[in-house]
């Protein structure tokens, strides 16, 4: 017997549209609450109504509490746990929770594009998705999952990628790694082995900074002034930034800031290979932390982890490249 938990947080799979002014709201009775659902064989749930949130209103904080609820849920024995989560910072939750427990039991996250009474909405369609995906036995031992659209993906790479498009959760160069059909739960890819870091704060301050052509300094020296765990830059390219920005890293650096720098680019992996001022290769060799293939807002959780386990540095450079 499969038992799985349902965690619902809020976003547009728990909205309606106001059909006069377009204008989409949160509701104070959650659609999928009454919803009819089939279910797979063997299948029972317990549902909770964990949040009620716009996604935008999600912080680390609640993604931590979300975490004891499911390691909770382990000791209690449910089989899986499927989260329903607004789409904007689906794909935070759903790394950070894969980053610290992600290998307890089977994690499916899911949300909707279209609000519950829109023409099209998406989100009974995902919900029953995503319950399919936590009941099958081949979704042990894959991380946290994210079902959107018929397709499966796993949470380290997964990325939101329209604005309004029902198909917009892609997973750059490697794609999904599974498929659903009408009768079956397809995986085609297997993860690599990473390790996870359990955490039980959340605290520091940790800014994304996106590099672009011409870039001064001016904010760099005020946050190089101020109280920051760690920094993200969003570089050029493979990772290069432009030249001015070095002075303000460089006494970030020296004040012992762990900085990580990620690639700008949808595709590809950030790595050190230009050796010019501002190059790769100079940023690595001052001491900047490439992190090769997580965007911006995954690194920073990364570092948020990271830095309340405490590591040394060798440690952080091992967990933030890996």
């Amino acid at each position: 017997m499969n038992h799985i938990l349902v965690l619902h947080t809020g976003g547009t799979i728990a909205m309606k549209e106001d059909l006069q002014t377009g204008k989409v709201h949160p509701e104070n009775d959650n659609p999928l609450l009454s919803a009819v659902l089939t279910l797979p064989e063997n299948t029972k749930l317990t549902v909770e109504e964990f949040f009620n949130l716009p996604s935008p209103h999600i912080t680390p904080r609640h993604m931590l509490e979300l975490k004891k609820r499911i390691q909770q849920a382990a000791l209690q024995n449910f089989t899986g746990v499927v989260i329903t989560h607004g789409t904007d910072t689906l794909e935070e939750t759903a790394f950070f929770l894969d980053t610290t427990i992600g290998d307890l039991l089977p994690i499916v996250i899911t949300g909707a594009m279209r609000s519950s009474n829109e023409v099209g909405s998406d989100g009974l369609y995902n919900y029953e998705s995503a319950i399919r995906v936590a009941a099958c036995p081949q979704s042990k031992g894959k991380g946290v999952l994210v079902v959107m659209n018929d397709e499966i993906h796993s949470a380290r790479y997964v990325t939101k990628t329209h604005t309004t498009n029902v198909a917009t959760f892609r997973t750059p160069t490697l794609g999904p790694i599974g498929l659903i059909t009408k009768s079956q739960i397809q995986f085609m890819q297997m993860l690599i082995e990473i390790k996870r870091m359990d955490v039980t704060h959340v605290d520091g301050a940790i800014p994304i900074i996106k590099a672009y052509a011409g870039m001064q300094t001016d904010l760099l020296d005020i946050l190089a002034q101020g109280n920051l765990d760690g920094l993200v830059i969003e570089a050029l390219g493979a990772g290069n930034l432009p030249p001015k920005t070095r002075i303000p890293l460089q006494k970030m650096l020296a004040r012992n800031i762990p900085i990580v720098l990620v690639s700008r680019c949808f595709n590809g992996s950030a790595e050190a290979v230009y050796d010019y001022p501002g190059g790769g290769k100079e940023l690595q060799q001052m001491g900047i932390i490439f992190c090769p293939t997580l965007n911006s807002q995954k690194a920073r959780l990364k570092l948020l982890i990271a830095s309340n386990c405490h590591l040394t540095k060798q440690e952080l450079i091992d967990f933030m490249q890996q």
